[in-house]
């Protein structure tokens, strides 16, 4: 038996092995600045700053971190949306030695609290929105300086003079703190001298820590090392067989602060030598403003940005034709999705996997070739993967058996920081124990079919929500949807859709259990319908499921 049927299926071109940069990510950028040194790489509301500009701005802050001190090993907090400051202290932070951890914008003070105490991070750069809640958490992490930047800090002039008016209008304006803990990062870095940097690192130390979401317990630092990150960038360039260097634009509108962003965007980009648009906060005009502006080609997302796009009542207004290839990740893309995107565009949007864990890619469906609707795709280059069952994880399963997805790769990470029990549960005999469950089938594809975790028992049958949202997208009324198991005295669990209609629609609960009594086996079809203004989801557009279930759970307690 072949126990890698997934190569046949790769894409003329995609090779079978890979042969992967003894270079770390900041020495990459210093090789593509020798060769497209002119190049834009940053773009960021009409300001554009060449290869050799950032080059010198990530050696400009490697020199201020070292002049303070700062040694291999320590860490240093981004807590920054997609801008240049975000993109100059992340390389910059590597180029020194020292570890990067990214810090969610999203997360509470304590949340905040948390990662910074784990890590054991005292620097960092924050966008100026964040420096309450870092004034909070100041003394208690024991803080010692935070560069902070203004969103409008690389604005081209008069935007940049026109932006404090907006701000202070939408209120969303913070005045600069006044404590000496906090610092201009710009002022700061233009003070640094420009004397090159070379990294002291080896490839297998650690360069980042980057924490999972948090949604499901305290958040844990996932240790990936300069080797995890080179890795995973280049198993995505090679999957895009043909792609020209020095020539494409990336479009960044999930944020860098997230693995998936981080890899499928930036660093994809950085070994592609392309340029990269940076969209701070996902709004589809500016979006497609930018796709007609920058002809962008490679635009990685995730399903919510993709149904935007679709249902845009202006998205016939822009040039969103030079659009090559898509990469949807983060949770399911679903099939009508997928047609309306590539009618739009005329491009390919494929669904691929990953896991922070994995940093994060590890399948993807072929881009150019044969692809199977529904399912993640093949096992990147490089990767192994297989179907164990779920009650010991020592039995493979077969073909089209359902079980736990589990991994092997040079993008796997080392472990859990500090947490050596927690590594231990998820990998074992160099294995990732996904904790998500799926098939492979007899071509080498993959399909996820929930969380292990979101499975739902209704009646002793074994319902996977995204069977149940799959159905609902078929309907035209419907333009957002999740499928969630919720408690019940009869059947244990029953299914619970809640759906978002689209603007002017108007429906009932009954009209859409009807609809679904048509598409689905009576025992998936959903006893309850719930309709709302927005459904609830993390930073990167991942549905946080979860949340609804407790919201029930906690409605039966009252």
């Amino acid at each position: 038996m072949n126990d890698r049927p997934w190569l046949a299926s790769y894409d003329k071109g995609v090779p079978q092995t890979l042969e992967y940069p003894q270079h770390t990510l900041p020495e990459i950028l210093n090789d593509m600045t020798g060769r497209f040194a002119s190049r834009s790489f940053i773009h960021f509301f009409g300001t554009s700053m060449t290869y050799q500009e950032v080059n010198e701005k990530v050696d400009q802050f490697a020199n201020l971190l070292i002049a303070e001190g700062i040694k291999p090993g320590d860490r240093v907090a981004l807590y920054l949306p997609n801008c240049p400051p975000c993109v100059i202290a992340f390389f910059g932070i590597l180029r020194a030695g020292a570890i990067l951890t990214q810090l969610n914008p999203l997360y509470s003070a304590s949340e905040t609290a948390h990662q910074l105490k784990d890590s054991g991070a005292k620097y960092v750069v924050a966008l100026d929105r964040f420096t309450p809640i870092l004034k909070q958490v100041a003394q208690e992490c024991g803080l010692k300086k935070v560069w902070v930047t203004r969103i409008n800090d690389y604005f081209p002039i008069p935007l940049k003079w026109l932006y404090p008016l907006k701000a202070k209008k939408e209120k969303i304006w913070v005045d600069w703190p006044v404590e000496p803990l906090f610092i201009s990062f710009k002022k700061e870095l233009e003070k640094s001298p420009k004397t090159p940097v070379q990294s002291p690192v080896k490839m297998d130390e650690t360069a980042l820590l980057q924490y999972t979401g948090g949604t499901t317990g305290v958040s844990k630092g996932v240790i990936l090392t300069h080797r995890n990150l080179v890795a995973n960038a280049y198993q995505c360039k090679v999957w895009f067989p043909g792609l020209p260097e020095g020539e494409k634009v990336f479009m960044l509108a999930i944020p860098i602060f997230h693995c998936y962003g981080m890899t499928a965007g930036m660093n994809f980009a950085l070994v592609m030598g392309a340029s990269i648009v940076l969209v701070p906060k996902f709004d589809v005009i500016q979006v497609l403003k930018a796709i007609d502006k920058y002809h962008v080609a490679i635009f990685p997302g995730i399903q919510a940005i993709y149904v935007a796009i679709n249902n845009c009542s202006q998205v016939g207004k822009y040039n969103v034709r030079s659009i090559e290839a898509c990469i949807s990740g983060a949770g399911p893309l679903h099939q009508e999705v997928q047609k309306k995107f590539e009618g739009l565009t005329g491009g390919k949007l494929v669904e691929g996997y990953g896991l922070t864990e994995a940093s994060p890619v590890t399948h993807c469906n072929p881009v150019y070739g044969k692809r199977k609707i529904g399912m993640i795709g093949l096992p990147f280059v490089g990767t192994d993967s297989k179907i164990v069952d779920v009650e010991t994880g020592k039995k493979d399963l077969k073909v089209k058996e359902i079980g736990e997805v589990i991994v092997k790769g040079p993008q796997v990470m080392q472990g859990y920081w500090n947490r050596p029990d927690e590594t231990a549960m998820v990998l074992k005999d160099g294995w990732l124990y996904t904790g998500d469950i799926g098939y492979m089938d007899e071509d080498g594809f993959f399909a996820i079919v929930d969380r292990k975790k979101d499975m739902v028992k209704v009646g002793g049958e074994n319902v996977y929500p995204r069977d149940v949202e799959e159905a609902l997208f078929k309907n035209e009324k419907v333009l957002d949807c999740v499928a969630a198991g919720i408690p019940d005295e009869r059947l244990g669990d029953k299914i619970k859709a809640y759906i978002v209609l689209k603007p002017g629609q108007t429906a009932t609960p009954q009209e859409i259990i009807d609809f679904c009594k048509v598409h689905l086996a009576k025992y998936k079809v959903p006893k309850e319908v719930e309709f709302r203004e927005a459904l609830p989801k993390n930073m990167v557009g991942k549905m946080l499921r979860r949340l609804l279930v407790d919201e029930e759970k906690a409605k039966l307690k009252k």
